[in-house]
């Protein structure tokens, strides 16, 4: 859980920009007494009021990287819940984040969030440190939190209202937009709303800041699998038009191989996979064939994970043996994301 010390590095006193006319709700004081700064939403893209500093050098080969970590870890006590993940991102990128409950893919987003220390390693995204984050740094980074922590109490308005005066591009006229069309009321209280109101909010405000990096913990769970694959598109288009680089975290891989380019596969706290999917599924094959030459095939080639039943073997294999592919006892096929995402979960030891 994010402490409220740690929360309250997202907020920012910034001079109030001129008003945006809503015609739909009337203007009302939307200023936030001193205790409930300490729970500020990070979807509404808050900033904090340490002073910016200088970027760090973008030169070499980080310059073309988005998200670059360096043997990264978070510890718990004695318990390491993310240890050694090393990751280069290019821009752009539009990057499935995967792996079991509890495996540390929320632990990641919220470093590169910069809402966690690490522990060990380091970690930049867009060129800068993420900790201490800075107040230029955030508001180029939207973060939706898998809890998508919103004032309930608030209206929608006012949450518009609150991101407006805090982020220097900041889209009103874009998030007024979304949410009319997506039937959300302007003027209902944040906690009136069913749970997917409150997604398409909690998107919503972070879009709205026009971030470069855009990271996403599991933001489509308490959505309708026909509202998942609409917000999923027209998400999608938003970012693509602006070469925006999206970490997503899901459980559903459907979802994730329809519009991600790149896999960070997470377990046990370590990354197992990291790469661009076209490049994953033209290293693997998935070999299908007689139960009783499996262990033949696993003397020429790596084997990432095996079923085995009474005649037939399937073998998800990294890399490639022609001797094996031409075998007419044998057949050869490319896996699919899930078959690389399933198979690396029940690798061979």
């Amino acid at each position: 859980m994010i402490g409220p010390d740690r929360r309250r590095r997202h907020l920012a006193v910034v001079p109030p920009e001129t008003d945006v006319p809503e015609t739909d709700v009337p203007e009302t004081d939307v200023s936030l007494p001193e205790a409930s700064l300490q729970a500020v939403p990070e979807t509404a893209g808050l900033v904090p009021d340490t002073p910016d500093q200088d970027a760090t050098d973008p030169t070499g080969p980080t310059q073309d990287a988005a998200i670059l970590t360096s043997g990264v870890g978070i510890r718990y006590g004695r318990r390491w819940a993310l240890q050694g993940c090393s990751l280069n991102i290019p821009r752009g990128s539009v990057v499935a984040v995967v792996g079991r409950n509890g495996a540390g893919k929320s632990t990641l987003l919220q470093l590169l969030a910069g809402l966690l220390r690490p522990d060990a390693g380091s970690v930049t995204v867009l060129g800068q440190p993420t900790w201490p984050p800075r107040s230029g740094w955030l508001t180029q980074v939207g973060f939706v939190a898998q809890d998508k922590a919103l004032y309930p109490g608030l209206r929608v308005v006012d949450l518009l209202r609150f991101g407006r005066r805090n982020n220097p591009g900041w889209d009103q006229e874009f998030a007024q937009r979304r949410l009319r069309e997506r039937g959300v009321p302007l003027g209902a209280r944040i906690g009136k709303l069913s749970g997917g109101l409150r997604t398409q909010v909690a998107l919503a405000l972070a879009l709205a800041k026009r971030p470069e990096v855009l990271l996403l913990d599991e933001p489509l769970a308490d959505l309708d699998p026909l509202a998942r694959r609409e917000v999923m598109s027209s998400l999608m288009v938003d970012l693509m038009e602006r070469n925006t680089t999206v970490l997503f975290s899901s459980h559903s891989l459907t979802d994730l191989a329809r519009v991600c380019d790149w896999l960070v596969l997470i377990d046990g706290g370590q990354v197992r996979l990291a790469d661009s999917i076209d490049a994953l599924v033209a290293r693997h094959r998935l070999l299908i064939g007689p139960v009783e030459s499996a262990t033949r095939i696993a003397d020429r080639v790596a084997v990432v994970s095996a079923h085995r039943g009474d005649r037939q073997a399937i073998l998800l294999v990294d890399g490639h043996d022609p001797a094996v592919e031409l075998d007419p006892h044998w057949t050869v096929r490319q896996p699919a994301v899930e078959d690389l995402v399933f198979g690396y979960l029940q690798q061979v030891p």
